[in-house]
Parts: C-alpha cells; sequence; structure tokens
C-alpha cells in the first residue's frame, strides 16, 4: 500500500508543478525518480515531524499542494498542535500520509502504536481522515487527494495486505456495499475488510446474511448509507484497528443514536481495547487478542441477533 501511495505521489507531480513531497526520516531511496526528477519539490527532512508540518503548511500557504510521509505514530502524536493549527487552522492543501496504522509496529513497542489516531484525528475540524484497504484501493484514491479542498490524511497499512477492494473508482466520502442483508450490518475501515467478508461468508452458511460495508472515509463519514443499511438489520458491528474510544464506531454509534430510529437497534464495536497491551507480539496476534478476526465478528453478530 505505501508503494503504490508513493508511486501516485511521484505521478501526480509530473502532472501539476503544485505538488510537493516532504519526508521525515524515510529510507534511503525512498521516490528516487521524483528527487531527481524534481528535485526543487522533494524534501527529506530529519526526524523533527513538527517542523515537517509547519513548513508543509508554509508551502501550502504559497499554493502548493503538499504531501508528508513519516511513521504514522509521530505524525499524528508528536505534532498534534502544529496540523491543528498550522494546517486545519488555514484549511491547507496539505496530505498527511502515515505509515504503519494501527499495529503494524507493533514488535517496535508503544512508541510506534498508532492505536488513537482516526480518534484524535477525526475530531479536528477541516480534516478529512481516509483508512483505505489495500494497494488497488489507494491507486482509485490517490488522483482524487490532487483537487480536494482543505487538509487530509492518509493512514497506510502493513504493505503487500491482500487485495479485498473491487471498485473501480472511489470517491472521498462514499461507503462501499460488498453484501446487502437484513440479519445484520457489518462495517468498518481499513484492512478490517477482510474480516468482514469472511464473516458474512460464515454467517451465509449458518443462513444467516449481512449487509457488509466499507467505509475507507471516516470524516466525512457516509452517514446516508449506514443509516439506509441500519434501518433494515437488527444489529450493527462496527470493526476497526484502532481504540474503541472515538474512533468510527464511536462516530457510527453517533450518527445512529441521532437517526432516531423506529426500532431497537443492536450495537457492538470491535476494536482495540482502551488500554495499554501489555503483550509483546506482531499485528495479526494483537489484532486476534483484540477480536478483529472473522471468527469473532461471526460469532458477535449471532450473539446479537440471539440475545
Amino acid at each position: 500500500m505505501r508503494k503504490a501511495c508513493l508511486e501516485q505521489v511521484y505521478e501526480l507531480a509530473k502532472k501539476d508543478e503544485r505538488v510537493v513531497f516532504i519526508g521525515s526520516d524515510l529510507g534511503a531511496g525512498t521516490l528516487i525518480n521524483f528527487q531527481k526528477e524534481m528535485p526543487d519539490r522533494f524534501f527529506m527532512e530529519a526526524i523533527a515531524e513538527a517542523h515537517v508540518v509547519g513548513m508543509a503548511s508554509g508551502l501550502a500557504h504559497e499554493g502548493k499542494i503538499v504531501y508528508v510521509n513519516t511513521i504514522q505514530s509521530f505524525l499524528t502524536r508528536r505534532c498534534y498542535e502544529q496540523i491543528v493549527l498550522d494546517a486545519c487552522l488555514h484549511n491547507l492543501n496539505v496530505r498527511f500520509i502515515g505509515n504503519g496504522g494501527g499495529m503494524v509496529y507493533a514488535p517496535l513497542g508503544p512508541t510506534h502504536w498508532a492505536t488513537e489516531d482516526l480518534s484524535i484525528l477525526r475530531c479536528i475540524p477541516n480534516m478529512t481522515v481516509l483508512c483505505p484497504a489495500d494497494a488497488e484501493e489507494m491507486v482509485r484514491l490517490m488522483p482524487e487527494t490532487l483537487n480536494h479542498q482543505g487538509p487530509l490524511f492518509i493512514r497506510l497499512a502493513k504493505g503487500y495486505d491482500p487485495i479485498v477492494t473491487e471498485e473501480k473508482s472511489f470517491e472521498i466520502g462514499k461507503a462501499y456495499s460488498y453484501s446487502e442483508g437484513n440479519d445484520a450490518l457489518i462495517l468498518g475501515c481499513g484492512i478490517t475488510l477482510g474480516a468482514m467478508r469472511e464473516a458474512g461468508d460464515l454467517l451465509e452458511r449458518e443462513g444467516l446474511k449481512a449487509s457488509i460495508l466499507h467505509i475507507p472515509t471516516v470524516k466525512p463519514l457516509d452517514s446516508d448509507a449506514i443509516i439506509l443499511r441500519a434501518r433494515k438489520s437488527s444489529c450493527v458491528v462496527c470493526i476497526e484497528e484502532n481504540t474503541v474510544l472515538g474512533g468510527l464506531g464511536g462516530a457510527v454509534a453517533e450518527i445512529l443514536a441521532e437517526a432516531c430510529l423506529d426500532k431497537p437497534l443492536k450495537f457492538k464495536r470491535i476494536g482495540l481495547p482502551d488500554s495499554f497491551s501489555s503483550h509483546y507480539g506482531a499485528q495479526l496476534e494483537h489484532l486476534a487478542a483484540a477480536g478483529i478476526t472473522s471468527v469473532n465478528i461471526a460469532a458477535v453478530v449471532k450473539e446479537l441477533i440471539n440475545r
């Protein structure tokens, strides 16, 4: 996914002279063709993320479209104030690309966990938050970022993630349906789509048909798509590789509460717990411990239906 994203930045820069790239402490050779062909629009800064965001915002003030890429946990925690006051307050065209969302870098410890980024970013005015599922969706997504007005955040997964999307185009703010059913609504963002689709297959084998809704745009949410399917379902399960507090699940709960649906609706969030993990392990091990698996999703749906 990261490779596809950066290749698209390079392609956009060849087409539009407004595009600038700023990397922070990235590996040698990153976007080498960009650096050779357009050196005046390529910057590789050191471990100074707050400086990078300020620099990007200054360039955006001068009419540039700036793509910033660094490790996700450093991008959203270390320079949160600069993101809010330098980029978002002025609604500038800065595109924040975060490597390793969620528990991608889990073996490196808490400094590299990005477990609350969706929560803290979606509450910033003017910020658009994107969480694609795979490299092919990234290729469809990136051209749409060029002329988007305002700051935009793109959460990158591990890389070489399974291809699970099928759309031919991408629209910021739109949710995508992978199954339609009235027994349950399963929705999520990012790499959880694979587990959601597998959970849908497991449920179908037991005679239950669920709607599967992929939400690559966490903000702004496709409220209409969510409410339409929730009205038809007896329960809603939301999955995300983010803390259960304030992320996609919280946003969906807010939407459904304010929709004042004319029937009782059972709702469950599946995500990372509101606690620091004391366990060492890879991303998939942490996800399994949090219940972000197809088997657990299907089990939660069945429990809600039978409750």
